[in-house]
């Protein structure tokens, strides 16, 4: 199966305020800033949703493992593992 280019999303050019010597280890080291922003930021935003999307759930999660509990997984008696 072969992998479609992956489209790149627009840019919006933004100001970030580092801490001057992050700044200069960052480009000692060859770090493209922007590349790495935008990583750790979806990695944030992922972390995030996820955290909200359980917190918001959360309910239906315990109730549904409350009746997992009680009354066994739903179509167990076919399970073959």
């Amino acid at each position: 199966m072969l992998r479609q280019p992956v489209k790149t999303a627009p840019k919006k050019a933004t100001n970030i305020t580092l801490a001057l010597d992050v700044y200069n280890d960052a480009k000692a080291l060859g770090i493209n800033l922007s590349q790495t922003c935008e990583r750790l930021l979806r990695e944030t935003i992922r972390a995030e949703q996820e955290r909200r999307w359980a917190s918001e759930h959360a309910d239906f999660i315990r109730a549904y493992n409350q009746t997992v509990e009680q009354e066994g997984l739903p179509l167990e008696q076919w399970r073959s593992f």
